[in-house]
């Protein structure tokens, strides 16, 4: 174990690795499972300013991941999803007073329709001034399960009223739940958005996929120093492409790029467990029945150091 712990150590080192963080409610205790308190996320922030972070634009990151130039391990990125009105009310004046910049992330239908726990357009246009503004989505909706006109026609509304109502145009894009598949992520790159975010766990480095960013979810009490420490681990991925519909998972196959032989497989509803790479290439016959209709599949170095890939069973 010691050994396969400072192999995953050295691999944390070979490529500068910096991470986006998302949030959604502040002080909202209605909702714990996607809240964070004041004095939680006063902690982490002095935990960034303490250990030397540097909290940076998300744009900032798209430009070096643009330029293949390394993202520095210290630079961290802040966004929020969904515009809640809690944090217009509780989560930006802390923000303010730390001088970090964010991007929120807006559902359109709930400022459109003006819906009572969410901001309205003239709360985040006021909220423009202190941070960048993105798209969500119009209605939120699981876009897997969506017929693919829907997908567009949701997209090209959403951004529409985005525009209309703040005056710019919204330069990326977070998939509602963190939830997308290859139609899913063909139909929105049409819109031609800098960038797409996901909610994986992991790091964005040098390698990233543009339209697949790695975002650490901060809710409730974390351990900020712990998550930091995830970075991605580079991998091409042949199998699964699809949720099977037997719900029986028979293979993984996929080529890391890293010299270690020695990693570890996690699959939704299944514990770790140990698997080797031949020559950078994990080929494993499985049969696993998938217990979830969403199912993560997680390679790894270390817990830590990690390549991950989600499934969603369709209607």
């Amino acid at each position: 174990m010691r050994i396969f712990l400072l192999l995953g150590l050295i691999c944390l080192y070979l490529q500068a690795n910096g991470h986006i963080l998302v949030y959604h409610r502040f002080n909202d205790l209605r909702y714990p499972s996607t809240d964070t308190s004041s004095k939680e996320l006063v902690k982490q922030f002095e935990y960034l300013k303490d250990n030397h972070y540097k909290v940076v634009k998300l744009s900032a990151i798209y430009e070096k991941i643009k330029n293949k130039q390394d993202v520095p391990d210290s630079w961290v990125a802040l966004t929020i999803d969904d515009n809640f009105k809690s944090f217009y009310s509780n989560g930006l004046k802390i923000f303010r007073k730390y001088h970090y910049p964010f991007t929120l992330y807006v559902y359109v239908e709930s400022a459109q329709r003006y819906f009572g726990d969410y901001m309205t357009w003239k709360q985040i246009k006021e909220t423009s001034k202190y941070g960048d503004i993105a798209l969500h989505s119009y209605a939120h909706p699981r876009l897997t399960l969506l017929s693919s006109k829907k997908i567009y026609n949701d997209t090209k509304k959403s951004y529409g009223l985005f525009v209309k109502n703040l005056g710019f145009k919204p330069k990326s894009y977070a998939y509602p739940y963190g939830e997308y598949d290859n139609r899913v992520r063909n139909i929105l790159e049409k819109f031609n958005f800098n960038m797409i975010v996901n909610q994986s766990n992991g790091s964005v480095n040098k390698n990233s996929d543009l339209h697949c960013l790695n975002r650490i979810a901060m809710v409730g009490k974390v351990n900020i120093k712990q998550k930091l420490r995830y970075t991605s681990l580079r991998a091409k991925w042949t199998y699964p492409k699809v949720f099977p519909k037997n719900r029986m998972l028979k293979e993984i196959k996929l080529k890391v790029f890293t010299k270690q032989k020695n990693l570890k497989l996690y699959v939704t509803g299944y514990p770790w467990r140990d698997i080797k790479a031949k020559n950078g290439i994990i080929d494993l016959k499985l049969n696993l029945a998938l217990k979830h209709s969403k199912t993560r599949i997680i390679i790894g170095t270390s817990y830590y150091n990690i390549a991950d890939k989600i499934i969603i069973k369709d209607k």
